[in-house]
């Protein structure tokens, strides 16, 4: 009698294929035992069989078509595809249409027949909840619950484990898998340990080159680099599942009538209750037509809208008048509603769902299509199109995809021209990536073949029309009040600041919130390449840069608009980013007489910014010594204000750091004044949420006094560590 292994995860990229793949060649090569490998990933067929160069011509389905003729015999041989690595392969299908045809009830009659001629069969069950998932699981002995060290991962993991336990699956039968274990930028293997109520049976390195070269060639990597880290740690895991027999637990079913109540209740599915999609078997087929059919009307009215309002000889530039767009938009929705009359007849009889199905329609003719509602959503801060199928949103600091597709590529291609004509910008394959932005001051970058291989690629950060206070960063725990008294003190001592940190780390917020402590009777001039900054003075110009016209003419940069703003007598100088030679521009006006200006660079923590402005300052062409650009910044930079997001989302101020002056002759003395300290991440209620505080140093800035001096009120005890 087998035993029979699954390996399971919710979340797509963990390994979860490769290590099912190489751990059932390391059981046959390296333990000498009889190896079945089942591909269940029913979504993903065919993944497998590439990454061992194989070409199966039958499956399980085809299998399950014969088990329903109990009078025919047949060779259980001839649906398993043997090759020179000691294991035999099943597939679950071989293309996604099959699935329906995996039957829940007959996985166990396949294992049956399995079973007696092997040692150990070894299952990749996919990553979706289903009644295949707990049917497969039925036959098991072991779950291993493949997982990455990121906050995502622990908290799927963690989700999987309660639904189990929901369905009375033991906690015993269950281990962890820990992939890429080694991750530098990842969560410790002791804080996933405490993370998750079973034990992490195997952690595995991250060796990323290695394992491309071995998918690529179609060899198992414990086979092509047997000596390697990740090959060395799942020939320990093969081992230690054939000596420590105590893993494997006795199969126990549960109640699939009660599984399929729960997946039935109301109307729709338990897993989509609980949050995770179903399995293209488990949809309804009548269901599933209805889909297609309503597909098909949306694709027949928005063809014959287009036709009649002739939308492609439309100037794109009346997109820009809000006026003449909202008139356009009422007429196209009366044609919309009268057309679905003539096409669907009677087939929707719900006003709710044709109003749906007008807007929808509407938005994707005359709108961005599916990225109106993502718009609209003020939880939502970024929107990423990766082609018509894929729209990834960003909430809350975390990514997730969402349920909204295009209708073709070439929608998307028309999004980002409607997009960007209006505001002078082209885009085809000679100019194959453009910057814009929304009417409503949202940045947004596309990319087009032939440099994006997948689809038209559109990128859309959100414009938040509110303007953030320094009250409100403190109570989403962004900084203390000791922090946001030091900067407003500084701004208001006109000390030059640096606000660094990654992308969506939080820089324009927190620039923004800086230059709400500016004084109101100054002149403060903003450049920027896309208008990101909301001041609240009166007294404010502000300036954007500008691209090359269609000829290639025309442009206008940051640089050529600083040397400008010099001629403008301002009080300050803001720029949204410094990423090229007007660095060295930022520079010099600081150390002549501009006091109080503010930028944002791009860097990993305070110290990497003056690595970096050396960089950018070197690369832009300028030979000038290390030591003088880094003497430059040292006399003209007094704050850097450093800004991250962390892996549960959050995104903080973790380093207020003071630039000192010279150290030696080549470096320069940074002081941190206040830090975040990581203490380590939340379990159960805070599951994943980063935990620490602030802190001062202890470190008292040189100009402290300079405090006292000019009258603005600080107290030197925050300076003391807490």
């Amino acid at each position: 009698m087998s035993k029979n292994i699954v390996i399971f995860s919710t979340k797509g990229g963990v390994g979860k294929t490769l290590v099912a793949t190489n751990l059932a060649v390391s059981l046959a090569r390296d333990q000498g035992q009889r190896v079945c490998l089942i591909d269940l990933d029913v979504q993903a067929p065919q993944d497998m069989a590439r990454m061992l160069n194989l070409n199966p011509n039958r499956s399980m389905a085809d299998i399950m078509s014969l088990l329903k003729k109990p009078a025919q015999s047949f060779k259980k041989t001839d649906f398993l595809t043997q090759n020179l690595f000691g294991i035999d392969f099943l597939a679950g299908v071989l293309k996604p249409q099959q699935s329906p045809y995996i039957d829940p009830a007959k996985l166990k009659d396949v294992f049956s027949l399995l079973e007696k001629d092997y040692d150990y069969i070894v299952v990749d069950a996919g990553k979706s909840f289903s009644e295949i998932f707990v049917a497969t699981l039925n036959q098991a002995n072991l779950l291993l619950l493949m997982l990455t060290p990121d906050v995502i991962s622990i908290y799927q993991t963690k989700w999987i484990l309660d639904t189990l336990q929901f369905l009375h699956f033991p906690l015993s039968m269950m281990k962890a898998v820990l992939n890429r274990a080694e991750s530098l930028a990842g969560i410790s293997w002791q804080e996933v340990k405490v993370s998750l109520p079973i034990d992490i049976l195997s952690q595995i390195p991250s060796e990323g080159k290695i394992v491309g070269l071995s998918v690529n060639r179609g060899v198992p990597v414990v086979l092509e680099n047997p000596k390697s880290k990740i090959s060395s740690a799942i020939k320990q895991l093969s081992n230690t599942l054939v000596t420590e027999k105590e893993l494997f637990t006795e199969r126990k079913d549960i109640d699939q009538i009660k599984l399929k109540q729960l997946t039935t209740q109301n109307t729709g599915a338990f897993w989509q209750n609980k949050g995770m999609g179903e399995t293209p078997s488990a949809i309804d087929l009548e269901e599933r037509d209805r889909v297609d059919e309503i597909i098909n009307l949306k694709r027949r009215t928005h063809a014959r809208l287009i036709d009649q309002l002739d939308i492609k000889r439309l100037d794109l530039k009346l997109f820009s008048d809000h006026v003449k767009t909202k008139e356009l938009r009422a007429r196209a929705e009366v044609m919309v509603t009268n057309l679905m009359v003539e096409e669907a007849g009677s087939f929707i009889s719900s006003p709710e769902m044709r109003k749906k199905l007008v807007k929808e329609i509407v938005d994707e003719a005359l709108g961005l299509g599916p990225l109106e509602d993502l718009l609209a959503d003020p939880e939502i801060t970024d929107i990423m199109v990766n082609n018509k199928n894929e729209i990834y949103v960003e909430r809350f600091g975390k990514l997730e995809l969402t349920s909204k597709k295009f209708i073709s590529n070439e929608q998307v291609r028309t999004i980002i021209e409607r997009i960007i004509a209006p505001i002078g910008r082209r885009i085809d394959e000679s100019v194959p990536m453009v910057d814009a932005r929304l009417p409503d001051g949202s940045r947004v970058n596309a990319i087009i073949s032939p440099l994006a291989l997948t689809g038209p690629t559109l990128t859309i950060r959100k414009f938040r029309k509110e303007k953030f206070k320094v009250e409100e960063l403190i109570s989403f725990g962004s900084l203390n009040q000791a922090m946001a008294d030091f900067i407003k003190a500084c701004v208001l001592l006109r000390k030059n600041t640096i606000v660094s940190g990654g992308t969506g780390s939080g820089k324009t917020t927190v620039l923004n919130v800086l230059s709400t402590f500016i004084p109101s009777n100054e002149r403060i001039v903003t450049i920027e390449d896309a208008a990101e900054l909301k001041l609240n003075q009166e007294h404010w110009v502000r300036l954007e840069s500008r691209p090359p016209n269609i000829e290639g003419r025309g442009a206008i940069t940051i640089r050529d608009l600083f040397r400008n703003t010099l001629r403008m007598r301002p009080d300050r100088i803001i720029v949204g980013e410094c990423r090229g030679l007007e660095t060295l521009d930022m520079l010099q006006a600081m150390n002549t007489g501009h006091d109080g200006s503010m930028t944002t660079i791009h860097a990993n923590s305070t110290h990497d910014v003056i690595t970096r402005m050396d960089s950018m300052i070197l690369m832009s062409g300028v030979e000038l010594p290390i030591r003088s650009i880094r003497e430059m910044v040292a006399s003209a930079v007094d704050i850097i204000v450093h800004t991250a997001r962390l892996s549960d989302g959050s995104r903080k101020v973790t380093q207020i750091t003071e630039i000192a002056g010279m150290k030696d002759e080549s470096h320069v003395d940074l002081k941190d004044i206040f830090i975040f300290k990581r203490t380590g991440i939340g379990v159960e209620k805070e599951l994943g949420r980063v935990l620490g505080n602030f802190s001062a140093t202890g470190y008292k800035p040189s100009f402290f006094e300079e405090f006292k001096i000019n009258g603005i009120p600080f107290s030197e005890a925050l300076f003391k560590p807490s």
